[in-house]
């Protein structure tokens, strides 16, 4: 068994390990306090946490929340808190940002490695080194550190994680080699989660894949359906879409047994399964690196 899914196998307990954590007092105080104006930040599968977690705060009445590529953030915004996600704390643009954020703003980093230079940039962090990863590829840092934002806005941990603990254990819902192309579909907080899926399978597996909120399928990406290709959506399609995917001969995974986030384990799983199937090491990914650190921006010792 591959490291990457090795790692993938632990997730339910690191997400019931984070809800525990996110009731203790230092992670409610370091998270945005309700109605703050809140921007999220991150790059690569962090990004798409980010994401996902704007989505998830805002519609739970939380208050404004907008995600951010971490080199594309705007710093002539004003927001009162500012949450940086990064696996390393070493990632450049993630530095750049905090390092960037104007004296009294308030910021709060979530990572796997206490003392790494985001870590010490920010006002406040959160620590989940038992989520931590030696693979490359991000599966259960990234799913634990929105289990514990899910859990900071009630939502039920526990019974995600079951929901995870069957999606280690089914089948895949499409065979590794089975198609050529996946689409992967979302909405709200899910687009997050859809594109995350798509990375997963580039990464691993260099598959060709794509992903976009499920209203805006029909307006050009739906051109590519056909037999030997499948649409993967996160949660509940709108009214009709089911049939028009089907009429174009391609395959529709349905995992709507599962909560969205242990749907992403199926994606994770198959991501490694479709690398093996094509004599790829899902744990050696082309061009990839644990972290991304740009010779041009200084990481603080």
């Amino acid at each position: 068994m591959s490291m990457t899914a090795t790692e993938i196998a632990t997730q339910p307990a690191c997400w019931r390990r984070a809800a525990e954590l996110a009731r203790a007092p230092a992670v409610i105080a370091a998270l945005p306090p309700d109605a703050a104006t809140t921007a999220v930040v991150g790059c690569g599968t962090s990004l798409f946490i980010a994401q996902a977690y704007a989505a998830a705060r805002e519609a739970a009445g939380r208050g404004r929340t907008d995600a951010f590529s971490a080199s594309e953030f705007p710093f002539g915004r004003d927001y009162r808190c500012v949450l940086a996600i990064s696996r390393s704390g070493t990632t450049s643009e993630v530095v750049d940002v905090l390092r960037g954020l104007p004296v009294g703003a308030v910021s709060t980093v979530v990572t796997a490695v206490d003392g790494s230079p985001a870590a010490r940039l920010s006002g406040r962090r959160i620590v989940l080194d038992f989520a931590d990863e030696q693979s490359v590829v991000q599966t259960r840092f990234a799913t634990t550190t929105l289990a514990l934002l899910r859990a900071a806005l009630g939502a039920d941990i526990d019974g995600v994680a079951a929901d995870a603990e069957r999606a280690i254990a089914a089948d895949l819902p499409v065979a590794p080699g089975a198609v050529d192309q996946i689409t992967f579909l979302g909405g709200g907080w899910t687009v997050g989660l859809a594109s995350e899926a798509a990375l997963k399978c580039r990464e691993a597996a260099q598959l060709w894949t794509e992903s976009y909120p499920a209203m805006e399928y029909r307006h050009g990406p739906i051109s590519i359906a056909q037999k030997g290709r499948a649409v993967w959506p996160f949660g509940p399609l709108p009214r009709g879409l089911a049939d028009e995917i089907l009429a174009t001969g391609a395959t529709l995974v349905d995992t709507s047994g599962f909560d969205p986030l242990a749907a992403l384990i199926l994606a994770q799983r198959f991501a490694v399964a479709a690398a093996e199937h094509k004599g790829l090491d899902p744990d050696q990914p082309r061009s990839l690196t644990r972290s991304v650190i740009l010779a041009h921006m200084e990481v603080p010792e």
